[in-house]
């Protein structure tokens, strides 16, 4: 666990940044404004942690670009009665000389997706050097002497290599520590760090949690760290603060958020989380707690593993599923392999491995759970399930037929019952195509629908199932949220009328309510419907609650498979056991290292 311990609010101590009454507003498309921020106070002193928490368009990563002087100019509009001070100075109304002067020396921002935050023309080394010729006027060998130093203090491997490496040919973790690197190159005294660790490994994520918490120690800093996460804050903050639609909820010690909340969206942020430990049968979103809590009169039900508003299950559908699995599996891989080959130079080679003799079975009307760090080849399978990798080796069998080396015509029929939806909404839907034509466009190229009118009657009818509303059909997809669009991206799968849908971490980057929402609409279609499910992901909460069947990954082979429940409760593995430690466990975590 995080070795910091919380440490008392102390009333005497200085702050290092005060924010009092910021308000933040921008320009819309048709010149109306738009509230972002509302009258926002607080203070982070000296080498403290605090925690800005909250769902996405709650205004916390807005409240830290208006920290670091970055907001857009031309749409964003800071109200006058807002005050930033940096230790008694100002922040607001400096010009470019002044924030330059600050900036990285100062303060130093880590920002969520290291990979639209690096160069990509540029060597990890040119990067980290240009900082510290810019601010601190070292000459180029200096500053790549001291780069090399500062890569190896964030546990950067290999790191007189890794500076001529450029940032593609680095890993998530190894993107961040980079990041890492770059923030703390001029000693900044306050860090903020934007969702630094959302979209990694459970074990990566501690990793650079701890090497932050390290380095914070170790330089003296103050660090404002924003997430959507609760449970995750808790085993290492000092203080937090609860953000809703640009206001703040609740904010004091992480041991008062944690063990005496006051508000009732805080409570359901702390519960919404799905836990590996304590399986539920559905999983509450925030107003699905909050409409719990109204009827229990106050009282906590923190057991409840059914919520009220559970869909029935349809004995005749289960019986079907049953039976199906009872004859044979929907799908059967033995011996999977994928190999990539990469050439070295001219004449030598060194092929990649990435799925090496895999092989499960699974059954109509159910879900394998595939579980590994990046890298360890649960992509990759799946993709060579749906059709869009080639598999090396091994049998791929869809209700016993081997999909290997079919030829295109073959596999048109099966291309409908096969589906996958992928990690990222924003990327595999078309910016250019309105919802209707996202999901009429399969339904045409397959001959569902005897017209145009019964494709669009059908188009409405897959909106209302995934919960959205019939008038989406004439909207573009950036004018949907992450959750929303990953709903269409359900919805498009379901346009064929798949028996089999491969998950590829497709809730991963969503808020903890908005993936209670998307995951029970899974576990509902796939009572409606008898759906069988692979689902990839890297957080064991959201698996334990999907999978019937486990299968552990890590470099390309298993490690551990069978029964999840089984493999959750009493995990052979090493592998598999640090994988279990490394999933945040919330304050409970932070007292019993205490104890």
């Amino acid at each position: 666990m995080f070795t910091e311990a919380v440490k008392p609010q102390s009333e005497e101590r200085q702050a290092l940044l005060e924010v009092v009454n910021l308000s933040v507003r921008f320009k819309s498309a048709d010149g109306s404004l738009v509230h972002a921020v509302k009258r926002v106070s607080f203070s982070l002193a000296a080498e403290r942690t605090l925690a800005m928490v909250g769902e996405s368009g709650s205004g916390k990563s807005v409240s830290s670009l208006a920290i670091m002087g970055l907001l857009p100019a031309r749409s964003a509009q800071i109200d006058p009665e807002s005050v930033i001070r940096f230790k008694g100075q100002s922040l607001l109304g400096l010009d470019r000389a002044a924030w330059r002067r600050i900036r990285g020396r100062k303060i130093a921002m880590i920002f969520q997706d290291p990979m639209s935050s690096l160069n990509p023309v540029y060597t990890v080394g040119d990067q980290l050097a240009e900082m510290l010729r810019i601010h601190e006027a070292k000459s180029r060998n200096e500053a790549m002497r001291q780069a090399q130093a500062l890569l190896e203090e964030v546990g950067m491997p290999e790191a007189a290599r890794r500076l001529h490496a450029y940032p593609h040919q680095l890993s998530g973790g190894q993107q961040q520590r980079v990041m890492i690197a770059m923030a703390i190159a001029c000693g900044p005294e306050l860090l903020i760090a934007d969702e630094p660790t959302t979209a990694l490994d459970v074990t990566i994520q501690r990793q650079i949690l701890s090497l932050l918490l390290q380095l914070k120690q170790s330089r003296r800093m103050s660090m404002l760290f924003i997430t959507h996460d609760l449970g995750l804050v808790g085993e290492f903050a000092d203080d937090v603060m609860v953000m809703r639609n640009g206001e703040v909820r609740d904010s004091g010690s992480a041991a008062e958020i944690f063990t005496q909340a006051r508000d009732a969206y805080t409570k359901a942020l702390i519960h919404c989380r799905p836990d590996p430990m304590t399986p539920r049968t559905r999983l509450l979103t925030i107003d699905d707690w909050q409409e719990t809590q109204a009827t229990v009169s106050g009282a906590e039900d923190e057991d409840r593993t059914v919520m009220p508003h559970e869909p029935a299950r349809d004995p005749m559908k289960t019986q079907i599923a049953a039976e199906a699995g009872d004859e044979q599996p929907l799908l059967e891989v033995i011996g999977l392999r994928k190999v990539f080959a990469r050439r070295v130079g001219l004449w030598r080679s060194d092929d990649l491995v990435a799925v090496d003799h895999l092989s499960f079975r699974l059954f109509r009307g159910k879900t394998l759970g595939i579980v590994g760090e990046s890298g360890s080849g649960k992509t990759t399978a799946g993709l060579c399930v749906v059709g869009l990798h080639e598999a090396s080796a091994g049998q791929i069998r869809f209700e016993g037929k081997d999909l290997r080396g079919i030829t295109e015509a073959a596999w048109m029929p099966l291309k409908r019952r096969l589906q996958i939806v992928f990690q990222n909404p924003y990327a595999s839907l078309n910016p250019r195509f309105t919802v209707g034509q996202i999901l009429s466009e399969p339904m045409y190229l397959h001959g569902v629908g005897a017209s145009n009118a019964d494709r669009e009657a059908m188009v409405k009818q897959l909106l209302d199932r995934v919960g959205l509303p019939a008038a989406s059909v004439n909207r573009y997809p950036h004018e949907f949220s992450g959750g929303q669009r990953q709903r269409i991206a359900i919805a498009r799968c379901l346009s064929l009328s798949p028996d089999l849908i491969v998950c590829d971490e497709a809730v991963s980057a969503l808020d903890v309510s908005v993936q209670a929402q998307v995951l029970n609409l899974l576990k509902d279609l796939q009572r409606e419907l008898a759906l069988s499910y692979v689902f990839i992901s890297h957080d064991l909460g959201v698996v334990r609650h999907m999978a019937d069947d486990l299968i552990v990954m890590h470099q390309g082979k298993v490690i551990e498979q069978g029964c999840a429940s089984s493999i959750y409760s009493h995990p052979e593995q090493p592998y598999t056991q640090a994988l279990l430690q490394a999933v945040p466990r919330g304050f409970q975590a932070h007292q019993v290292q205490g104890a």
